[in-house]
């Protein structure tokens, strides 16, 4: 008998047959003998869908406010899965963020949580009900509503299968695991049964989008056993674990494509001490979050920085280094939103030499131009055009071996 965790993201609760379904699987899962905890996102677009009635209605959108219209939508859903259950016979009570004890910072939009008491979800567990809750949310150490930001719900339920001592936290998605690269670009990619937590948290890191980073760090940090699988197959999936000092690992795990940076670069820099941080801080300050980072050779004292950025954040980023560029006398400033990012990712890169040439060289014979790189002991990314981020992709799959 196990206490497991489930999650189910959007689209697998997008309708009324999804939730049954859903349900369904739930009743199983409590036939074979297994304790559950349902962690539930918003029904399919619905997160996007408030998120366009607010801009619809109010050019401000308070923080507060918008964090309590977009906690509706997991909450309309997980009240949806309890009914469900109930209809199967299976005994289930549905609870808020707040219900189930997760305390937050006040930072509306993209809480942080601080503390879970879930002594309503432990005593649902000691009456044999299953407990739902609705992911992604909380209530700030002031007494509001709050929203954990896009994948919280992974993080939710990462959490609470931590603070409940849960066997294993299921993350169920729209696709089967995690793949050598994205099945929908290259068809012969390959489901991986297993994968450490420090080759999967660089892919999230560059653009793959399931599961949640932040859900991949808490799991990492307390020891939760993590499954990510499919609400639709209800096949096994992949297992994300610690990596053993002994284990031989494959070079490449994964090559990872991401259409959702632009890049800035800055133009006639001066080179001394402080111009850097001086554009940098402004855009910390503002939430902007800057990733991959190049700064050319100095000439006669002056030189150009090119950063990149998430395209969302593209137009802040811009304004502010332009602010920044007249202060500190740079020549211009350009944004750039037609790149991609194209990353390999794997723990055995550390002990083969050669991986970063043979990426090169593979993208050099499909006459694809590198603009920026950056690296990390288990990760190599480059900065390419976006119109060659398909072709990029393939050849670097097929040229690392990791076909089916």
């Amino acid at each position: 008998m196990a206490l497991v965790v489930q999650k189910f993201g959007g689209t697998s609760v997008a309708n009324a047959d999804r939730i049954r379904e859903v349900a369904d699987h739930v009743r199983r899962c409590r036939v074979r003998g297994d304790h559950v905890v349902l962690v539930i996102s918003a029904m399919g677009k619905e997160t996007d869908e408030l998120l366009g009635l607010a801009s619809a209605v109010s050019d401000t959108q308070p923080g507060r406010e918008l964090d309590m219209l977009i906690t509706a939508g997991e909450r309309k859903a997980c009240a949806l899965v309890c009914m469900a259950l109930h209809d199967l016979g299976v005994p289930a009570d549905s609870f808020t963020g707040s219900q189930a004890g997760f305390i937050t910072d006040t930072n509306h939009g993209n809480a942080k949580i601080l503390e879970i008491t879930p002594e309503r979800v432990q005593a649902a567990l000691e009456a044999n009900r299953v407990p739902v809750v609705a992911g992604s949310q909380g209530v700030s150490t002031e007494n509001d509503v709050t929203f954990l930001g896009r994948g919280g719900s992974d993080t939710t339920a990462v959490a609470l299968a931590h603070t409940l001592g849960a066997d294993a936290c299921e993350l169920y998605t729209d696709v089967s695991g995690v793949f050598t690269t994205d099945p929908r670009v290259c068809a012969d990619a390959r489901k991986l049964s297993s994968i450490s937590f420090d080759e999967l948290l660089e892919m999230t890191a560059v653009g793959c989008p399931k599961p949640a980073m932040r859900s991949v760090e808490v799991a990492q940090n307390y020891g939760v056993k993590l499954h990510i699988r499919s609400a639709f197959t209800w096949e096994q999936g992949t297992w994300v674990v610690k990596e053993e000092p002994s284990m031989e690992q494959p070079i490449i795990r994964s090559v990872t494509p991401d259409t959702s940076e632009a890049k800035i670069t800055v133009t006639g820099v001066a080179d001394r001490p402080g111009v850097a941080a001086a554009m940098f801080r402004q855009l910390a300050d503002a939430g902007v979050n800057v990733d991959m980072i190049v700064q050319n050779a100095s000439e006669h004292g002056i030189t150009d920085i090119s950063f990149t950025v998430p395209d969302g954040d593209v137009d802040t980023a811009a304004d502010i280094t332009k602010t920044v560029a007249a202060e500190i006398g740079a020549t211009g400033v350009t944004a750039d939103r037609d790149i991609a990012r194209i990353s390999l990712v794997g723990a055995g890169m550390k002990s083969h030499p050669g991986v970063a040439a043979t990426m090169f060289e593979t993208l050099s014979e499909n006459q694809v131009n590198i603009e920026m790189i950056s690296t990390s002991p288990i990760r190599i990314s480059c900065v390419i055009r976006q119109e060659h981020a398909d072709k990029a992709t393939q050849a670097l799959h097929e040229a690392f071996g990791l076909s089916r």
